[in-house]
């Protein structure tokens, strides 16, 4: 059983910046080389011609529209600009019209080359995101599946999901936003101060002016929305965790009359989320109109300063108007920087939960050099097996037996004794602390895990079912068993007469989970499965506990046939259906107490014995009560 975990350990961020983790988060995009390097073409590309807007306006401004008195006054665009034109045989007395229509020719290029770089960019920039997020969720299924069990008893499945799914989506976001906007904004910003300067540093210094405030602001927004960040994430994964519970649990709870208990639980989770919400919503509700506040201070200081500038013929009235234009797009990119702080920081927190689930050490898998016989005969050995699911709280305590090819073996004891552990051990779901578990006298931790688990069939008491069809939930995948094979499967445990009732037959869909079947169904179901894939092993555990008593009868006329030239196990708690077994092992606290037949067992008078008695009295009083009393 594994040990609780508290909702908000899932939920604790880690570093904004880990340069290991962004490492090998960048190698993902390796594959996408070619695509990476034209989006970065055109990241550069489009951060340009941003550039070029408040340029052409300043020159069309003081060349075109109100011409300055000399070149003292001009700005350094609208000088090189005319003489540009001069130089290649424009008249002085058109350099007016032509280049007025050249500037808004320019201008609406530059827009409309902006829209299609962007999209090219954005284009690719989620097209590679994509790709990556298909190869991370293809990695970490493909991880999940090699695990062992034993991970799987200590890990939620809803934590696991999460993996899969929101941690991916938060580096999505990372690799189509985050690092994309970061490079283009540092890029835009650098070709902006150079502008700048180059245009008037006088100006330029006026506009950084408020850069100080800007990034007093940012540090403490980022600080604040930091703590509300996790709260929000930490009170968001207690509503899942709870609804995951509780619809589970719905019969439960309405059997019980929980309902208003569970309202009232609910609603005191969901208004803690909401609280939580709320404070995020204040600090961004301060932040925005603060950057709106500051960046409207610098514009006033530019155009007080600049405007007294352009007054006294020192400034241009073009070069005021770029300097206004370029210190907004200045901003804005300064202002986004704590948004991209919780991107950058959500992204490092999901990428080292996935890191260290992909780096999760495989403890059960096929040797280097596998065992992989042509024909398995069916040998089944358990040699003096010691195992334990927690240290120091051993389920088998030295258990030794052996079944030979074609044997059936039912194993029977109290609730706890270790019977389905010997299953699992045998399937090699877990590995055992001491001893060998062999079949075909080969130990299982040498044979190929897939030929091992090929050759054996498991029947459940707690069929699992998959969404789709009957026929999808026989073959499970497998092409080579035909539809032929499907209803011989199906005819031999009785399982056909009620397919053929459905309205598709073999093609009618499964819900989840088998949703709309009866419990003996879903277990005819999973027999025909394990039939169809004709295993030289079967291991039955509690297979037919929840079958009807004339359903019962025809699935052990069945397994009078197909047992015959086949290794079984039955392990059943009834001891009505393992009397006609080979022999029977009796399993009590971990240890191997009695082996022998039905009849060999009760002569000895122990715990079979007992058992045999107990179920015997148990049956003779239903009888009695559904005979009504005596006259």
């Amino acid at each position: 059983m594994s040990e609780p975990i508290a909702p908000h350990e899932e939920e604790v961020l880690g570093k904004a910046y880990d340069s290991r983790l962004m490492r090998r988060l960048l190698s993902y995009i390796r594959p996408y080389g070619g695509m990476t390097a034209v989006s970065l073409v055109l990241i550069l590309l489009s951060s340009l011609l941003q550039l070029v807007g408040p340029l052409v306006t300043a020159v069309a401004v003081d060349l075109f529209i109100r011409p300055s008195g000399g070149a003292a006054t001009s700005s350094s665009a609208s000088v090189w600009a005319r003489e540009f034109l001069l130089a290649h045989g424009v008249e002085p007395a058109r350099i007016a019209t032509q280049g007025l229509s050249a500037a808004a020719e320019l201008y609406l290029a530059a827009v409309v080359l902006t829209f299609f770089v962007l999209y090219a960019q954005g284009y690719l920039m989620q097209l590679i995101g994509q790709h990556i997020m298909n190869d991370l969720r293809k990695e970490i299924f493909g991880q999940l599946q090699r695990l062992q069990v034993a991970f799987f008893d200590r890990n939620p499945i809803g934590r696991l999901v999460t993996r899969v799914t929101t941690d991916v989506d938060a580096l999505n976001e990372l690799f189509t936003s985050g690092i994309v906007d970061i490079f283009g904004d540092l890029l835009l910003l650098a070709g902006i101060i150079v502008i700048l300067f180059w245009l008037n540093w006088r100006l330029a210094l006026i506009s950084f002016a408020i850069v100080p405030l800007l990034f007093l602001l940012t540090l403490w927004f980022k600080l604040k929305v930091r703590d509300s960040f996790r709260d929000v994430r930490v009170k968001i994964a207690r509503i899942n965790s709870f609804l995951q519970e509780h619809i589970t649990g719905m019969p439960v709870l309405q059997l019980f009359g929980r309902e208003a208990p569970a309202y009232a639980e609910f609603a005191e989770i969901n208004d803690a989320h909401r609280a939580a919400n709320v404070r995020s919503i204040f600090y961004y509700a301060v932040f925005y109109p603060g950057v709106e506040l500051i960046t409207a201070l610098g514009t006033g200081l530019l155009l007080w300063y600049g405007g007294g500038q352009v007054v006294r013929g020192i400034v241009s009235l073009g070069a005021l108007i770029a300097f206004l234009q370029y210190a907004q797009r200045f901003y804005q990119p300064l202002s986004d920087l704590s948004d991209k702080y919780n991107i950058l920081q959500a992204a490092m927190a999901s990428s080292e939960r996935i890191f260290r689930l992909l780096d999760t050490p495989v403890t059960i898998a096929t040797p280097a050099a596998p065992y992989r016989p042509e024909r398995v005969e069916g040998a089944v050995e358990f040699d003096r097996v010691v195992f334990s699911y927690k240290e120091g709280e051993p389920v088998l305590k030295g258990i030794s037996f052996a079944v030979r090819p074609g044997e059936t073996l039912a194993v029977v004891g109290h609730t706890g004794a270790g019977k389905s552990t010997l299953a699992s051990l045998l399937l090699r779901f877990y590995d055992v602390n001491a001893g060998a578990v062999r079949v075909d006298g080969v130990n299982v931790r040498e044979w190929e895990l897939t030929t091992l688990r090929r050759s054996i069939a498991l029947v459940l008491q707690d069929v699992f079912l998959f969404a789709g069809t009957v026929a999808e939930n026989i073959r499970l995948g497998d092409e080579s068993i035909d539809e032929e094979r499907l209803l011989w499967a199906a005819g031999e445990v009785h399982a056909l007469p009620f397919i053929e009732r459905l309205p598709e037959g073999l093609a009618s869909p499964v819900r989840e989970r088998g949703a709309g079947l009866s419990v003996g169904q879903k277990q005819l179901i999973a027999f025909a499965r394990a039939l169809a894939f004709d295993p030289r092993i079967l291991i039955l555990d509690e297979a037919t506990s929840s079958i009807d008593t004339e359903t019962e009868q025809l699935i052990q006329k069945a397994l009078d046939r197909l047992l015959v030239g086949r290794t079984s196990i039955v392990i059943a708690h009834r001891l009505s259906t393992v009397q006609k077994a080979d022999r029977i092992l009796v399993l009590h606290k971990g240890e191997v107490r009695e082996l022998g037949t039905h009849q060999e067992l009760l002569a000895l008078r122990g715990i079979y014995y007992k058992l045999y008695l107990l179920q015997y009295k148990e049956q003779e009083m239903a009888g009695e009560i559904l005979a009504g009393p005596r006259s």
